[in-house]
């Protein structure tokens, strides 16, 4: 499916607030809301709206220490892979989990964590657990500069 510059319109309005009402967005856009929750729901069916979520605050939840962790594993095999995935998908603390290359990881994880307490306990008692964990190196975010959750609309990417 190509997407026009409406369409890039409305996704770039619905990353920036998932929130908006119809009304608003339409608006927002410059089109009726008829032909506006039409594209909106086309664009969902097609799949370029995966979810609509808030954004919550991790500090003002008590999560303020962030790491990424390289994980090396004993063997490349696919049930290996897969066993760790499905252990670290159940590990809330977990926001991101990348197979790499390039490094002597297999791993990149990005996790979140109340304080240092928490991180060795995530660390110690969850994931190096995982049968064929055998290498952890953790990074400790001091900053986040930038911190994204929108994708770039380039018009290039769409027709």
């Amino acid at each position: 499916m190509n997407i026009d510059g409406y369409d890039r319109r409305i996704l770039e309005a619905l990353q920036d607030d998932g929130r908006l009402s119809n009304q608003d967005l339409a608006d927002r856009i410059g089109l009726s809301p008829s032909p506006c929750l039409r594209r909106v729901r086309r664009l969902e069916e097609a799949g370029f709206i995966g979810a609509y979520r808030a954004v919550l605050n991790a500090r003002a939840l008590g999560l303020s220490l962030m790491a990424f962790i390289n994980i090396s594993m004993d063997r490349h095999t696919p049930e290996r892979f897969e066993n760790f995935e499905r252990h670290i998908g159940e590990l809330p603390e977990v926001l991101e989990c990348h197979l790499i290359t390039g490094q002597a990881a297999d791993y990149l994880l990005k996790v979140i964590v109340a304080d240092m307490d928490g991180f060795q306990a995530l660390l110690l008692n969850k994931i190096t657990r995982i049968d064929g964990v055998t290498g952890v190196h953790s990074s400790f975010v001091m900053k986040s500069p930038v911190n994204k959750t929108s994708l770039p609309l380039l018009s290039s990417q769409t027709g």
